[in-house]
């Protein structure tokens, strides 16, 4: 490659120095066309058959798209048949418009009208390729040449339609430069204005004008110049919708739509996930969802996209990879222990402040916006830190450590994703929370306890513990009083070998709703180091958890576990 690259002629952008493109802003969706059925499908290794097209046909129109490419009918008898099934088993609703393509050709534009019959709204699209490539290694022709095919195929496209027209059908024409990147665009403005004058299209019925990025070969700038300047060359503006058809080629798609937007384009067409030739078309889904996250309505529903991932999936046999933008399985997962203690943080703050507006750190979306709410947003592996653990343990088992606590268990889950050296599931988190804080029962356990409570005269609340412990094969009572169940039992235990710590504080609540939750207490010590020391302790018994709690920390403290 060192030498190789110079045999690529680098792309010449237009001069453009007042351009206004780059001031705009989107705050509104375009007119959307699916061309997953014609397109996309046209790039399978295994194409569709009927029930897979009319799965995905379905699917397109849950979403809420209106356009929808419906196929190539001329290019085989396959394509042909699927066409006239959504027609005569009535399986395309009222508001929505199918597309046909086919190429400048008299025999496929007659076959094609043959395939629309009974249709009630239709868009007859036609196209030849404009470019200067295409010119000179394809049809060894000059721009003249090209503009000829194209007028002669208007010509008889409006000839045939009028039969068609006066039957009652909404039939509207679609003309494709293919290649229009790659086209001289004063030569495009030429061929696309003899089209419209053609046709006879009007500020009425307007023509569609898909300018298509067929191969992608320049940067999205410069094709945001090449449609503006193309918007304010063509005579007959008024007359024209225009529309945008990007491929992928480098990697651009999205940004070479949301740029030809901002320059005047009014319609996209695209693809569910970006399926198509090469490296495929550009991705409706990201482009809407791009949209949404700037408070734009996309007018697309992908509130069930994991539905709408596993139709494509099975129609089109693709598989969609993990970090696909809003869709991919790890796409809502954090694992840098920076982004886990961020997001943390971003989850605590909507609760505390009641925002109205989404303000979550590196999830520039709502999961539960597009049904995944249930997804593990924050994953533990060896790059995890210490607010990675709480949250798992928050939003899968309902336990919300104190913040104090979050550095131990945090360290706790990293030596064991060091040891194993991959990723830990959530239970796998509880299990060592559960083995590390709730299960250290020796040496010292609570055998039996009672509380006696009353109030004084001036309302303040006296409460007495009474317990049996056990250390190890020693058995021996207890008795202390205090102002609450915890201070009792605390000050129970005291005058024994166990009063080395010191009381520091502790945080309880529910673990479930409804009047069998269990209560979890997390309690925090000190010994006379001045080391803190933490516990946990579980029981359907509010006043039991705290001692269990209290346990915990000295057991954990005794056995050297901190």
């Amino acid at each position: 490659m060192k030498q190789a690259y110079q045999k690529y002629i680098p792309f010449e952008p237009i001069a453009l120095p007042d351009r206004t493109w780059p001031e705009k802003r989107l705050t509104a969706a375009p007119i959307w066309c699916s061309v997953d059925l014609r397109d996309g499908n046209q790039a399978l290794i295994d194409p569709m058959n009927v029930e897979e097209k009319l799965k995905l046909f379905h699917t397109l129109v849950d979403i809420g798209v209106k356009e929808i490419e419906v196929g190539f009918p001329s290019a085989s008898e396959t394509e042909y048949e699927f066409i006239r099934t959504l027609i005569d088993g009535g399986h395309i609703p009222d508001d929505v418009t199918i597309q046909v393509l086919v190429q400048a050709r008299e025999h496929l534009i007659k076959k094609t009208f043959e395939a629309i019959q009974g249709a009630k709204h239709v868009i007859f699209h036609f196209y030849n390729s404009t470019s200067t490539l295409q010119r000179k290694v394809v049809f060894h022709t000059d721009v003249a040449g090209v503009k000829q095919i194209a007028v002669d195929a208007a010509k008889l496209i409006r000839e045939l339609s009028e039969p068609v027209v006066a039957s009652g059908v909404d039939l509207r024409y679609q003309y494709s430069p293919e290649s229009f990147m790659g086209t001289e665009m004063d030569a495009a403005v030429e061929i696309c204005q003899a089209v419209i004058e053609t046709l006879g299209a009007t500020p009425e019925h307007k023509i569609i004008l898909n300018l298509p990025t067929t191969v992608e070969n320049c940067m999205p700038n410069y094709f945001a110049d090449e449609i503006e300047y193309f918007i304010r060359k063509l005579p007959s503006r008024a007359c024209a919708i225009i529309s945008l058809h990007p491929h992928n080629d480098r990697g651009e798609g999205v940004a070479t739509a949301e740029l030809g937007q901002l320059a005047g384009a009014e319609r996209v067409e695209a693809t569910l996930f970006g399926n198509g030739e090469r490296t495929g078309n550009v991705d409706m889904v990201t482009l809407a969802l791009n949209l949404y996250t700037q408070g734009v309505d996309p007018r697309l529903d992908f509130s069930d996209i994991n539905r709408i991932r596993d139709v494509y999936e099975q129609v089109t046999k693709m598989k969609i990879g993990e970090r696909q933008p809003y869709v991919g399985e790890l796409v809502f997962t954090a694992f840098s222990g920076s982004h886990q203690d961020a997001i943390n943080k971003g989850t605590h703050y909507m609760q505390e402040s009641g925002t109205e507006y989404w303000e979550v750190p590196y999830l520039p979306i709502d999961p539960a916006d597009v049904g995944r709410q249930y997804e593990p947003i924050i994953r533990i592996n060896s790059q995890s830190g210490k607010g990675g653990a709480a949250f798992v343990m928050q939003h899968h088992f309902g336990f919300d450590l104190p913040k104090v606590m979050h550095p131990e268990f945090g360290h706790i889950v990293q030596v064991e994703t060091d040891r194993v050296g991959k990723e830990l599931k959530p239970e796998r988190v509880f299990e060592l929370f559960k083995a590390e804080y709730m299960d250290v029962t020796v040496p010292y356990e609570l055998v039996r306890h009672s509380f006696a409570e009353f109030t004084d005269e001036s309302g303040h609340s006296h409460v007495t513990f009474a317990g049996t412990l056990r250390h190890q094969d020693t058995v021996f009572q207890v008795q202390g009083s205090g102002n609450g169940p915890i201070d009792a039992f605390f000050n129970a235990i005291h005058g024994q070998k166990m009063d080395r710590f010191t009381f520091v504080d502790y945080k309880e609540h529910a673990v479930s709703d409804g009047s069998d939750s269990m209560a979890v207490a997390y309690i925090q010590l000190r010994d006379k180091a001045g080391k803190d020391v933490f516990g946990v302790g579980v029981s359907h018994n509010i006043n039991l958890a705290p001692l269990k709690g209290i346990l915990s920390a000295i057991n954990r403290a005794v056995t050297g576990r901190v």
